[in-house]
């Protein structure tokens, strides 16, 4: 049984945590694998046009798993530099692979998502939270920090003080306070997330994929560009979309429209 189960159905992807016996926590390379590879397959299929991530059982993820710590801290030959570099060659591959998708990526939130869980969900470009969803970005309380980068992804979604009072806590936030924050965009009943979240792919699949993907990459340099920088691609990036025949079609359907 793979950690990622996928599924497409009307140009929309889901992609399942599926370990609900252990909270879907990332437990090491074979998970970080299924990820890197499900992000891969859909970066090589351009009939998907948008992705769901989502979580089995009761729980979205619950970051990592303290029994793969534990062993770690009592290995007598483990050396600190050796970890470095299984971050750089792990979990740090997902967050290339997931926040890097050209297709827009929703994050439907079943349960707790925890440390690397939270993480997780913040590399998806929008997040929708069920009632029974809770959130943590809760590293400092086993004594170490967001080595995923949910400082950097944290930072850009609630900004700066809202981070760091999550980061430097610990504590757990409900959903209710998830949405104040901006952290999430909406909450629905929680036998009605995938139905939502599903439904809301499939009306962004439903536009034009070549300018979606565009836009979100637009969207994402404008976090750290200049505004001349931003223009610039933007300029160049509606030049190739004029030229699209999705363009074409949709203006001469206009067109057509208003001279009725």
């Amino acid at each position: 049984m793979s950690f990622v189960e996928i599924s497409i159905d009307e140009r929309v992807a889901l992609l399942t945590l599926n370990d609900p016996d252990q909270r879907n926590a990332l437990s090491g390379p074979e998970q970080f694998e299924a990820l890197v590879a499900s992000c891969e397959r859909i970066s090589n299929d351009k009939n998907i046009h948008c992705v769901v991530l989502t979580g089995a059982g009761s729980a979205f993820c619950a970051g990592g798993n303290v029994k793969n710590m534990w062993q770690r801290i009592c290995d007598p030959n483990a050396v600190a530099a050796d970890q470095r570099y299984r971050y750089k060659e792990g979990i740090h591959r997902v967050v290339h692979a997931l926040h890097g998708l050209e297709v827009p990526t929703i994050a439907a939130i079943n349960g707790p998502a925890v440390g690397a869980g939270l993480d997780l969900a913040c590399m998806c470009d929008i997040r929708i939270a069920s009632t029974k969803a809770s959130f943590a970005e809760s590293f400092v309380k086993l004594g170490i920090i967001p080595g995923d980068g949910g400082a950097w992804l944290l930072q850009k979604i609630v900004g700066p003080s809202r981070a760091a009072e999550l980061i430097f806590t610990g504590d757990k936030i409900g959903p209710e306070q998830a949405l104040s924050y901006g952290l999430i965009s909406r909450i629905v009943e929680h036998d009605d997330l995938l139905k939502e979240a599903t439904a809301l792919a499939r009306r962004i699949a439903a536009n034009p994929p070549y300018a979606v993907r565009m836009a979100k990459r637009l969207l994402r340099e404008s976090q750290h560009s200049r505004l001349e920088s931003v223009l610039e691609m933007s300029a160049a990036f509606q030049a190739l979309a004029h030229f699209t025949p999705d363009h074409r079609e949709l203006v001469e359907t206009a067109a057509n429209r208003s001279a009725r």
